[in-house]
């Protein structure tokens, strides 16, 4: 990141070409022990700045003057102050002025989003450090900073730290997706690790009273700004993934966040503290802390990552009205195939009761009782004929029984041997 400042002992060569380089052209040095040292040739251009012939000088002939004294002598410069009176024009362009204890400057950032890079840290009370070209508004008199760059102050230093141990992290494999811990689908009691009169805390409750008010919400109180607060929000993540030690309900998923803020504000979750709490923690973990564009290491660390406080509560519990809804289409699904059997069931009935209604009841069994005599006076005559068959056949083994019986064959024998007497 290149260093804000002035590069002390680099001469700048700007040339202000019309007729002949020659002669407009200057050097402006900018050196430790001279400050602003203005080439003597600068003074040919004193012909534009000529007074009248009463020895006056107009406003506008003064103003335009100073205003290239500062645009040759200072130029573009970092300048550290905090933030105050910022306004947003719809056309993109940002007002606003820097101040310290003792003096405040007027900045412009035209058309910011564009061709102001950082302009996101733009907000009112931040500390900030701008680059830009001093000036003067001529229409009002007023020496104002055209602003091209904007970084929170102290952000170099911040930011190494920050990499320093995302990678660290990293290396250890703390940010590995398979340790991610699966969200509930259902909760029923969610932990909410943040400050108690911050305005995040009345975000996540008012989405989640809307979306699911079966829902009970568990507050831990905690400093999330300001030295000191770092070890409470581990502390608070350690006793809620051990609520049984701490006399706590257990909760089902657990929310560490705040509301938007400065890299400094947003700096305690950028702890290793806090990032190991959350990675040791049994519960799932969802971070929400700042806005969107606001990254962490508890964002990287956690099992899910929230960009505002009130999507944190959107993402983990379901949303009342969408469920009746699912709901209801389920039951609709279930009742159309049932209901139609039902009407099927019913047409068939109705059609069957006009035809039995359309014919002469006695008409209609008159022929079944006939075919029902009939088959009953068959089956009698076929068993009465199987009967008399049966009969004969033991008619005809008795006698033929009789005639094989012994004393008769004997007798039959005897009989024969007399003939031969």
């Amino acid at each position: 990141m290149e260093a804000p400042g002035r590069q002390f002992g680099k001469e700048l060569k700007i040339s202000r070409g019309r007729k002949s380089l020659s002669d407009r052209e200057f050097s402006l040095h900018i050196g430790k022990t001279m400050p602003y040292h203005v080439d003597m040739r600068l003074q040919e251009r004193g012909h534009q700045y000529q007074r009248g012939d009463d020895g006056v000088m107009s406003v506008s002939r003064l103003v335009r003057r100073m205003k290239n004294i500062l645009e040759i002598e200072i130029g573009d410069v970092w300048v550290e102050g905090e933030v105050s009176n910022l306004r947003k024009q719809g056309n993109g362009h940002f007002y606003f002025s820097v101040k310290d204890d003792k003096a405040q400057l007027a900045c412009a950032a035209f058309n910011a989003e564009r061709r102001c890079s950082g302009h996101e840290a733009l907000q009112d009370g931040a500390r900030v450090r701008v680059l830009g070209e001093v000036t003067i508004y001529e229409a009002r008199g007023q020496a104002q900073l055209i602003v091209k760059r904007v970084q929170p102050a102290g952000v170099g230093e911040l930011q190494a730290r920050f990499e320093e141990l995302k990678k660290k992290l990293h290396t250890e494999g703390l940010f590995a997706e398979e340790l991610k811990k699966p969200l509930p689908g259902f909760p029923r009691v969610i932990g909410l690790i943040t400050s108690a009169s911050g305005a995040a805390l009345q975000d996540m409750v008012s989405v989640l009273t809307r979306r699911a008010p079966w829902v009970k919400a568990v507050l831990f109180p905690v400093a999330v700004q300001g030295s000191g607060a770092a070890p409470g929000i581990a502390r608070a993540i350690r006793m809620m993934s051990e609520p049984e030690n701490h006399g706590l309900p257990r909760c089902d998923v657990v929310v560490v966040g705040r509301g938007g803020g400065s890299l400094e504000d947003l700096w305690n979750f950028n702890e290793e503290e806090v990032a190991r709490a959350i990675a040791n923690s049994s519960i799932p973990i969802v971070s929400a802390v700042g806005h969107e564009i606001d990254f962490t290491i508890a964002d990287f660390v956690a099992d899910l990552r929230a960009p505002t406080p009130s999507a944190a509560a959107e993402l983990i519990v379901p949303d009342e009205r969408e469920l009746r809804n699912k709901l209801q289409r389920l039951r609709d699904g279930l009742q159309r195939p049932v209901h139609a059997k039902i009407r099927s069931a019913q047409e068939l009935i109705r059609f069957a009761r006009r035809g039995v209604l359309a014919h002469d009841s006695q008409r209609v069994l008159r022929e079944p009782i006939l075919r029902a005599d009939e088959v009953a006076a068959t089956m009698r005559r076929l068993v009465a004929d199987r009967i008399s068959a049966r009969e004969q056949r033991i008619s005809d083994r008795r006698t033929a029984w009789k005639a094989r019986h012994p004393r008769l064959v004997v007798e039959r024998r005897v009989e024969g041997l007399r003939q031969f007497r």
